[in-house]
């Protein structure tokens, strides 16, 4: 290879690395509010490779996954976050989004419980929890309902709490109830949990 070549694939090489060390959090998030998910998603891949444990990038690689519908992927990429780093209360609202879209409200309450308990003043997390107890609330009366056709109040209940669940599409602005940023982000992994010793 001559010197020539030699310093063009160093120069590309060089161009290419600075690039990727360029791409920041912040341009991440920007285009996830463009909605080029599968760009982010991919971005998010890249930059994993050489800092695989970066919990602002895997957050945002989940988001990128539940928005392109890839559900079950995002919710690995958030159950591992609540594993990896679980004083931070982000991860688990969003895997309780994901939960609770398939309707299995028990996991989503249980992971709103989670980042409550991490963080009181969560306001979406109250909120989703909400949510989560109404679509629970709606499965129990629509049972009541399909057993015994002709209890009015369970009728009537049913017809409440998908009052209270809809949104007229006139009426969809409001952003997802997916967080989009962690609000602290610890530098490492926490350590892994082991069982106390016996000191008898």
């Amino acid at each position: 290879m001559s010197k020539r070549a030699l310093a063009a694939a160093l120069l590309l090489h060089i161009l290419v690395c600075s690039s990727v060390k360029a791409e920041s959090v912040q341009d991440l998030q920007g285009l996830l509010s463009q909605g080029k998910f599968a760009r982010v998603a991919e971005r998010t891949d890249a930059l994993l490779a050489s800092k695989p444990q970066d919990a602002q990038l895997r957050f945002l690689k989940g988001i990128a996954l539940a928005e392109l519908n890839r559900n079950a992927d995002a919710i690995a990429v958030f159950q591992k976050l609540t594993e990896d780093y679980p004083d931070l209360p982000e991860p688990y609202n969003n895997l309780a989004v994901l939960h609770a879209k398939q309707k299995q409200y028990d996991k989503a309450r249980l992971a709103l419980e989670a980042a409550i308990r991490l963080r009181p003043g969560y306001a979406t997390a109250h909120e989703n929890l909400g949510d989560v107890y109404a679509g629970l609330a709606g499965q129990a009366y629509d049972k009541a309902q399909s057993l015994d056709p002709s209890n009015a109040a369970a009728r009537h209940k049913v017809s409440i709490i998908r009052e209270i669940t809809s949104i007229s599409p006139a009426k969809a602005i409001a952003p997802s109830p997916l967080a989009t940023t962690p609000a602290t982000l610890p530098t490492r992994p926490a350590p892994p949990i082991t069982a106390p010793k016996d000191t008898q």
